[in-house]
């Protein structure tokens, strides 16, 4: 076949020559103040000029190039022309043989289809870095070319085969995605060691949580969520996410919540914690931001106490299936400082569920957030069944896959309902405390009684009345009205708590032998399981202890 038949129709050589003829023509225009070239060559010291471009031979210049060139035609791909650096790589190739048989290399790297999809629309395609069978990789370049008479036809086009050797960018890249993804599995290692392993499980909720590290593409994140039992029978619940990726975020998530844990202990309300909080932010770093939703649920009180850093808003499921958002009050991410948190609260009684979640489930690039989080509404709507259960519809009812762009933590709280036999193994009773002194008696034999009708054994029901009279008479001398003591019992413990208006908090002292006083936190501290204290809204303070069931009274 003659090469240069089809070499004088490859993209561009007609244009350029077009170009050049133009060029040559125009300086010889008589009458325009042009000088002559013969008159200019003449005028000039310049060497003569070299031979333009379009002058040198195709296949001269194909010969001697690195890269791998190879020419087919027809439609069965038949060899006109392979370059020298193509039989070096691949041996020698039989011209006029069909191509599927002679050049088994581009069959094993799949690119047949490309060559018959660029001979019919006369349109290049490129594929990528593909590795050949001598073990290098190549980035493939197919190129229409014609006969040079023009006349088309199927017998008249064929394709140039252009492979460079991209073996070095190949394994720089793979290094470089090898290196990313041990990062990322050492992010996600780092994040999932720092949530918790196994959620706390309160008396009177059931919770379940999810986390879900964004797609191989993403680095993964802070998100976070946590369970902590505060005692006296409340439960804190908490989700954040830090902004920013990798093993910096997931390590500052770690402080936070390791902080949040410690600031729960302080039994403070959900905007103290988020104010103690939002100071620790800027000192672990000044750059990173993050958003946190800190809540408290007590079973007395029949609804969910929470303050919010800039985080999304928790939405609640009542036992109707209606579903609330608690939109407000809201401040600014934790780190930003100079703002003063509130708490604010939404109805939690039995039969309702609640969701924690972070931006991952609701947020996505095409779309509006309200948009996600009315969605997340609809869903939670008609979600039943366990927490786990619930937690799992929501996920997948918001598209979330393995490969998914960001981060998701989701975390789940139902306060049950409960009939029947279960019922009666969470019962309350309370007494107003009024008068002076005598009120005393009267609450050692209210405690005497009820727990009697619950049916401890004798020795928790003695120590129940005991703690009962320790804590009211430290509230009847140090406390003021109003007073009232509770009593609570669940499956698996005995809670007494007593209020009254003073927002002093008692603490545990070593009394002298001659003292009268100072002795009835250390009676309580000795025989109960667990006590704490804690200020109320509006003032006052609620001072507690709790023992654990014996097996026998226990489900």
């Amino acid at each position: 076949m003659n090469f240069t038949r089809w070499s004088a129709r490859l993209p561009g050589t007609q244009r350029r020559a077009a170009a050049r003829t133009e060029q040559t023509a125009s300086p010889n225009r008589r009458g325009e103040g042009s000088v002559p070239a013969a008159r200019t060559e003449q005028l000039t010291d310049e060497p003569p000029s070299v031979p333009a471009v379009d002058e040198l031979r195709v296949r001269e210049v194909l010969d001697r190039v690195p890269s791998l060139v190879a020419l087919v035609h027809g439609p069965d791909h038949r060899i006109a022309y392979v370059n020298d650096a193509y039989t070096t790589t691949f041996g020698v190739r039989p011209l006029g043989e069909r191509a599927r048989e002679a050049l088994p290399e581009l069959d094993a790297l799949g690119l047949f289809p490309l060559l018959d999809q660029v001979q019919r629309s006369g349109k290049p395609r490129t594929v990528k870095s593909r590795k050949a069978p001598d073990g290098r990789s190549y980035t493939f370049t197919c190129t229409p070319v014609a006969q040079g008479d023009g006349k088309g036809g199927s017998d008249g086009r064929g394709v140039l085969v252009f492979a460079t050797d991209v073996t070095d960018h190949a394994e720089a890249a793979e290094r470089l995605r090898a290196s990313e993804r041990r990062q990322r599995e050492t992010a996600v290692t780092l994040q999932r060691s720092l949530l918790p392993q196994e959620l706390e499980e309160p008396d009177d909720l059931r919770v379940a949580a999810t986390y879900h590290p964004g797609g191989t593409e993403a680095a993964v994140g802070g998100d976070w969520y946590d369970v902590i039992t505060l005692g006296g029978g409340r439960t804190a619940l908490v989700i954040g996410d830090v902004m920013g990726r990798g093993v910096r975020a997931a390590a500052v998530m770690g402080q936070l919540r390791t902080a949040v844990r410690a600031y729960a202990r302080l039994d403070l309300p959900p905007h103290e914690v988020l104010q103690l909080l939002d100071g620790l932010a800027a000192e672990i770093d000044a750059n990173q931001i993050a958003t946190c939703a800190y809540a408290v649920h007590d079973p007395n009180e029949g609804k969910l106490v929470y303050a919010s850093a800039g985080h999304l808003p928790i939405l609640v499921r009542d036992e109707t299936g209606a579903v609330l958002r608690a939109d407000e009050p809201t401040g600014p991410p934790l780190g930003t400082g100079g703002w003063m948190h509130a708490s604010g609260s939404i109805p939690l009684g039995p039969g309702s569920t609640a969701v924690l979640y972070t931006d991952g489930l609701v947020e996505r690039r095409d779309a509006d957030l309200d948009e996600g989080i009315a969605a997340l509404e609809r869903a939670l709507a008609g979600a039943t069944g366990t927490p786990q259960v619930v937690c799992d519809r929501l996920v997948r009812s918001a598209g979330v896959t393995p490969d998914h762009d960001d981060d998701v933590a989701v975390l789940v709280l139902q306060h049950p309902a409960r009939t029947g036999p279960e019922s009666e193994l969470f019962r309350n009773a309370a007494l107003e405390l009024l008068g002076g002194v005598e009120a005393a008696p009267r609450a050692r034999a209210f405690a005497s009684g009820v727990l009697t009708s619950w049916r401890f054994p004798a020795e928790l029901h003695d120590l129940g009345v005991l703690a009962t009279s320790e804590l009211v008479a430290n509230s009847l001398q140090h406390g003021t009205p109003p007073m009232r003591l509770r009593l609570r019992r669940t499956d698996r413990r005995l809670i007494i708590e007593v209020t009254d208006g003073d927002d002093h908090l008692p603490r545990r002292r070593r009394a002298e032998p001659g003292d009268e006083s100072g002795r009835g936190i250390a009676i309580v501290a000795t025989i109960a399981s667990n006590w704490g204290c804690r200020r109320t809204p509006g003032g006052g303070k609620a001072v507690w202890c709790e023992f654990v069931l014996p097996r026998t009274q226990a489900p």
